[in-house]
């Protein structure tokens, strides 16, 4: 698939998740930030938070402090208050904080491996660099010590990690790949971007990803909470 815009804004991060530093062009000053014409933050959405880093350019630099999205569907890179002021036309050079991005690369791919172990609609999520978590419709009891293992089992199995995208017909055909039960995919643009681990699981998600399982490293289960009848929150944590 070509080039995949949001806006006016070319979203260089759905089709590479490692890129760390582009190019870009200032389309637009709000008083929420600024609008690129094309860009490597992550907007928050999806359980994911959105990417920080900093924009520079011949005489100045600005710390992004988030990355949302905004009016008319615009992602919006969050000045640091202080910051020279930019104009429209200005050229940027993007860059991420990577190591902060990685690491919610890192739990994103594991929350699926998560949900590929427990098999149970997903009712809720939340990603960050320190701990993530999953919430289930389910009443049995979690054996964390299993559950763990199987974990552990999947990220040292080195599965490959990738991509693509199907038509919105394709998945109202296939509605089981669709594992959240108070979110659907967002619709409109006439295609759906799966997150594929290769034998293990299939579903639409917009987040960033791993290219490989092995990447993950040492992952383990936090606290498992019940947060009603049918509902266990797991938690899970990076070891490094």
């Amino acid at each position: 698939m070509g080039a995949i815009l949001r806006g006016m804004t070319e979203e260089l991060f759905r089709s590479d998740s490692y890129l760390k530093e582009c190019d870009a062009t200032v389309v637009d000053v709000r008083d929420t930030g600024v609008v690129l014409d094309r860009t490597i933050f992550y907007p928050l959405g999806g359980g994911q938070p959105g990417d920080t880093g900093t924009l520079s350019w011949d005489g100045g630099e600005a710390g992004i402090v988030d990355t949302r999205y905004g009016d008319g569907g615009a992602i919006v890179h969050v000045i640091d208050e202080g910051a020279p002021a930019l104009t429209a036309g200005a050229e940027v050079r993007c860059r991420i904080d990577w190591d902060r991005r990685y690491r919610h690369m890192r739990m994103h791919t594991a929350m699926h491996l998560l949900g590929s172990v427990l098999q149970y609609g997903v009712t809720g999520g939340n990603i960050s660099a320190a701990r993530s978590r999953l919430d289930f419709d389910m009443e049995d009891t979690v054996d964390k010590e299993a559950v763990g293992a199987a974990l552990a089992r999947l990220v040292a199995e080195d599965h490959p990690v990738s991509c693509r995208w199907i038509t919105e017909e394709e998945l109202d055909a296939q509605p089981e790949l669709v594992r959240t039960m108070s979110v659907q995919p967002p619709r409109g643009k006439g295609s759906v971007r799966l997150l594929e681990i290769a034998g293990i699981d299939l579903q639409p998600c917009g987040g960033t990803h791993l290219r490989s399982t092995s990447e993950v490293g040492a992952v383990r289960i936090g606290k498992v909470e019940k947060k009603g009848k049918r509902n266990r929150r797991v938690n899970i944590h990076l070891d490094d």
